[in-house]
């Protein structure tokens, strides 16, 4: 089992378990706890591997099925044992499968050939489309599009792994990556960091 295996199914895990909590705040079932917590966790990388034109990772690896399970199950216990959930427990683990995702899904695109600035895409989408997926289904505005920096944190570490790779071993890399887009995206989550757009115009 290589190291970049282990990432993702630790990432799959992580993302599993924020699906979790987001179907526990919203007072679903256990097929709704299985449903947010697997779109989470292989919704970006199936839709990264069908534009990549690979197989699609989980179909041929029930590793990653048994994972978003077991992880399920892990997250159901702590939620049910626990007094009170951290009010920040969803964006927290979020921000840990995000970092995973993005290096992982930044690696996988550059594997199969494409150009540094497409693997910048596929890692960003990657990381960032599961979330989306489950905030759209527990009828939630997505997490990317709330003011708090989010897909700017893994275009940050995508483009940081894709020029790390042409000095340092993948192992660096990948490490140095991961903690620059989780030290972004908790930083910005602290002091609700954006990048504005359009300004405030006074009222008439």
């Amino acid at each position: 089992m290589t190291y970049l295996f282990m990432f993702d199914l630790i990432g799959c895990g992580i993302f599993a378990i924020s699906g979790a909590i987001m179907a526990f705040q919203r007072k679903m079932d256990g097929v709704g706890v299985l449903v947010l917590a697997a779109v989470t966790a292989i919704g970006g990388g199936t839709l990264r591997d069908l534009l990549l034109g690979v197989p699609v990772f989980w179909l041929h690896q029930t590793s990653y099925v048994y994972a978003i399970t077991v992880s399920s199950l892990l997250a159901i216990l702590w939620i049910n044992s626990s007094k009170k959930l951290p009010a920040k427990a969803l964006e927290f683990a979020d921000a840990l499968g995000l970092a995973l995702f993005v290096v992982m899904g930044t690696e996988k695109a550059l594997s199969a050939g494409v150009p540094p600035l497409t693997a910048v895409i596929m890692g960003t989408m990657t990381g960032c489309f599961g979330g989306m997926i489950r905030d759209v289904l527990a009828n939630e505005i997505p997490l990317i599009f709330r003011k708090e920096l989010y897909a700017a944190c893994c275009i940050a570490g995508a483009s940081a792994y894709v020029l790390l790779l042409m000095y340092f071993s993948s192992v660096i890399s990948a490490t140095v990556a991961f903690f620059i887009i989780l030290l972004l995206r908790l930083v910005a989550i602290k002091w609700q960091l954006m990048i504005p757009v359009f300004r405030a115009k006074d009222k008439q």
